[in-house]
C-alpha cells in the first residue's frame, strides 16, 4: 500500500556529553513539516528530562520516548512520567517502552530478564489502568503486584493524584522478535522496529496478523502505528556512504548482546545474512573491532537504510513508501534532515 509518510527525528541518547544546537534543530523540523522528535535511553542519559527540556520550545511536534527501558522504572512511575509530560505538552506526549536485554537489565539495572512477554503485558496493563482512573489501582499479577505483598503490609490502593489529560494515551512498543511483534500489535497504538526491510515485509506479517487478531486487540491493521528507524547517508562517494554506516551495525550486530542471545543479530538472521552475522560477531566478540566493521556487506546495509546520492535514495523511498511504515524516524546532523524533508515530505 502507498502511504504519506510522516517524518521524525530521532534525537536518540546522548554519547559521552550532551549533543548540540538542539532547541535551533527543533525548530528547524518543526518549520520543515516534520510530525514528531524522539529521545531514548541506554545507559547514560534518561529519556524523559530531555524531552521536557527541549520540548517546551516546541508548539506542534509530537514528542515522544523511544525509548523507554521498563527495567528502569515500576509501571506507575512511568505512568506519572507520561501524565506529566502530557499535560506539559498539551496532549502531544507519545510513550515508547521497550525492555532492553539481559546485559543492560540484569547488568545495569539489576533486574531479572526473564518472563519478557508477561512482563511487558503487565506494565502496559499497569500503565492503561493509571491513565484510565476509574478505580484504586491494584495488580494481581506477579511481576508487578500492588500493593507489595511482601513488605511491611501497610500499603494501600491508590489513584493517580494528577488526572490524566488523555486516557488514551498513545503507548507504543519497541520490538524485534516475533513473539515480541505480536505482543506489540495485540496492546499496543504501534510498534518501534529498530530494524525494518521494507522489502522484506512478509517477514513481519504474520506476526501482525497474529496480534490483531487477539480477542483483545486494540487496534487494527489500518490505525496501528509503525515507526521505523531509518539511518540516512547522503553522499556521491558510494564507498563512502557504506563505509559510514558499517560501524553502527557491526556494533549491534556483534556487541550489542551476547553470542548466544543478541536480538540484533537475529534479525538480519531472518533476513537471510547469516553467515556475515556469525562473522561479524566472532570478530566482534574477538576483540576484532576494525575487521568487523569491514565484515558488513553493502546488502546488510541497503536492507534498513538510504545510503547514496540522492537520485539513489530518492529511487529507494519508492520501497518505503509501499511499506506497511507510518513514520520514518531518522538522525542525522541539520542538513541531512533537511535533504530527507526535501525528499520525503517534498
Amino acid at each position: 500500500m502507498t502511504n504519506d509518510l510522516k517524518l521524525g527525528w530521532h534525537i536518540g541518547y546522548w554519547g559521552r556529553t550532551m549533543p548540540t544546537n538542539v532547541p535551533a534543530t527543533l525548530a528547524m523540523i518543526e518549520q520543515l513539516g516534520f510530525d514528531s522528535a524522539w529521545t531514548a535511553e541506554s545507559w547514560g542519559s534518561d529519556a524523559i528530562s530531555p524531552l521536557a527540556w527541549w520540548g517546551a520550545a516546541t508548539t506542534k511536534l509530537r514528542l515522544g520516548t523511544n525509548l523507554i527501558q521498563m527495567s528502569a522504572r515500576t509501571p506507575t512511575a512511568t505512568a506519572m512520567a507520561a501524565v506529566t509530560l502530557d499535560h506539559l505538552s498539551q496532549g502531544r506526549f507519545c510513550l515508547g517502552l521497550g525492555l532492553s536485554g539481559p546485559q543492560v537489565v540484569e547488568g545495569w539495572y539489576g533486574q531479572r530478564f526473564t518472563r519478557p512477554l508477561a512482563r511487558t503485558r503487565e506494565y502496559i496493563d499497569i500503565i492503561r489502568k493509571v491513565l484510565a482512573r476509574e478505580e484504586r489501582l491494584t495488580n494481581d499479577g506477579p511481576e508487578y503486584p500492588i500493593p507489595a505483598r511482601d513488605g511491611l503490609g501497610l500499603g494501600k490502593a491508590l489513584n493517580v493524584m494528577t488526572h490524566p489529560l488523555r486516557a488514551d494515551l498513545p503507548i507504543l512498543l519497541g520490538a524485534e522478535g516475533p513473539k515480541n511483534v505480536a505482543l506489540a500489535a495485540e496492546i499496543a497504538d504501534g510498534w518501534f522496529p529498530i530494524f525494518y526491510a521494507p522489502k522484506h515485509e512478509e517477514l513481519y506479517g504474520p506476526s501482525l496478523r497474529e496480534g490483531f487478531a487477539r480477542p483483545t486487540a486494540r487496534r487494527t491493521a489500518d490505525d496501528f502505528e509503525i515507526i521505523a528507524t531509518v539511518t540516512v547517508a547522503i553522499n556521491d562517494n558510494l564507498d563512502a556512504a557504506y563505509d559510514s554506516l558499517r560501524p553502527s551495525l557491526a556494533l549491534y550486530v556483534g556487541g550489542m548482546g551476547a553470542q548466544e542471545m543478541n536480538f540484533h543479530a537475529d534479525v538480519f538472521r531472518r533476513l537471510g545474512h547469516e553467515q556475515a552475522v556469525d562473522r561479524i560477531q566472532a570478530l566482534f566478540l574477538n576483540g576484532k573491532q576494525a575487521e568487523a566493521i569491514a565484515a558488513v556487506p553493502r546488502a546488510m546495509v541497503d536492507e534498513i537504510c538510504l545510503v547514496g546520492p540522492k537520485d539513489k535514495i530518492r529511487d529507494d523511498l519508492a520501497a518505503w513508501r509501499e511499506s506497511r511504515v507510518t513514520t520514518m524516524l531518522v538522525g542525522g546532523p541539520p542538513e541531512t534532515l533537511r535533504a530527507v524533508a526535501e525528499l520525503v515530505l517534498g
